[in-house]
């Protein structure tokens, strides 16, 4: 087994497919910095789909056996689909198939489930930090309505890619008194919420302390409405801390990476739009797989330098963070769009 200095597995591969997105939610890729002149990647520095299946192949030998497509918005990305396809024909490490999932924003979903539940995508993360129209259209930047979400949402489920799970980034002054609303609607859906603890993610997005709505405040709130218990992890290393409706009408999750960070649990490597692998969220710099394979590098050589990336790790930056509480983390970061959340 393929472990790190820590003694953690690699399990998990997100793969970033474009540093481009449609939104412009103040907490990722905010407006004023991400404008009109913004100059993003040029295609010739983007990975091509045979590029990423070949690297993808390589990390599912070493143990990986689930994927997650990311951004930017991969929906932009050209027939992606295609790149499932890709994906879904490697072999999997273990007994069982390996897990192909998207994260996405959800306004191209519902074009596009279809295709991409086809090619082998086997479920889908959509992010919605809000179920109220003026909050929602203030946070992703653009002005945009729930009501191509929440269709996106329904073709996803209609075409078997439910249950959907849907992503809502917390901020204090900002959503967090629609934090009830939003489990409300969904709840007995069959899909389930997952509240994420606003994050210093990046460089860019003006993170504080204070505008941390807690992971204990979130649940506690949507307790007194509508009552939970807490369930067990449905694995090693799931990120999300699960609660269920005494009702028995469906679950929530809760994915408290500042309050309660869960480093110690963290299998996951990340894979940049341009090729470098970055083996934390919060990383400054990673390293690039691009440029050795377009040198030459053969699939054994690739795979040595991946295991000794790995090998290498160290990353605990959230619990080192937390450490540090009340002070400000200045540590410089990639920003999350070039890495995928």
């Amino acid at each position: 087994m393929l472990a790190d200095q820590l003694g953690r597995p690699i399990k998990d591969l997100r793969i970033s497919v474009t540093d481009r997105c449609n939104f412009r939610c103040p907490y990722c890729m905010p407006a004023e910095i991400f404008g009109e002149g913004y100059q993003f990647l040029d295609k010739k520095e983007l990975l091509t789909f045979e590029e990423i299946r070949r690297l993808a192949a390589i990390f599912a030998g070493l143990g990986v056996n689930k994927f997650r497509i990311t951004g930017g918005e991969p929906l932009l990305r050209t027939d992606l689909d295609q790149l499932i396809a890709l994906l879904a024909d490697i072999p999997s490490p273990s007994a069982g198939e390996l897990d192909i999932t998207l994260t996405t924003n959800g306004y191209l979903l519902a074009q596009q489930a279809r295709k991409l539940h086809q090619g082998g995508l086997k479920r889908v993360t959509v992010s919605l930090d809000s179920i109220d129209d003026d909050v929602f259209k203030k946070m992703n930047g653009r002005g945009f309505g729930t009501e191509r979400v929440l269709w996106g949402i329904e073709r996803a489920s209609e075409v078997g890619l439910g249950p959907v799970k849907i992503n809502a980034v917390v901020q204090k002054g900002v959503n967090e008194h629609t934090i009830v609303d939003l489990a409300r609607y969904f709840k007995g859906t069959g899909h389930i919420v997952r509240y994420i603890e606003y994050m210093d993610v990046g460089n860019l997005n003006g993170w504080k302390w204070d505008e941390v709505v807690t992971a204990d405040e979130i649940v506690d709130r949507i307790d007194r409405e509508m009552p939970l218990e807490a369930l067990e992890p449905n694995y090693v290393g799931e990120v999300a801390n699960r609660y269920r409706y005494r009702d028995g009408e469906g679950e929530i999750g809760v994915i408290a990476s500042v309050t309660k960070p869960f480093c110690g649990n963290c299998t996951r490597a990340r894979l940049s739009t341009d090729g470098k692998v970055f083996t934390c969220l919060f990383a400054s710099e990673g390293i690039s797989l691009r440029d050795p394979m377009r040198d030459g590098a053969d699939d054994l050589e690739m795979e040595e330098l991946i295991s000794s990336i790995w090998r290498q790790r160290t990353d605990r930056y959230s619990e080192e963070r937390t450490d540090l509480a009340p002070v400000q983390n200045r540590q410089a970061k990639v920003e999350m769009f070039r890495i995928g959340g």
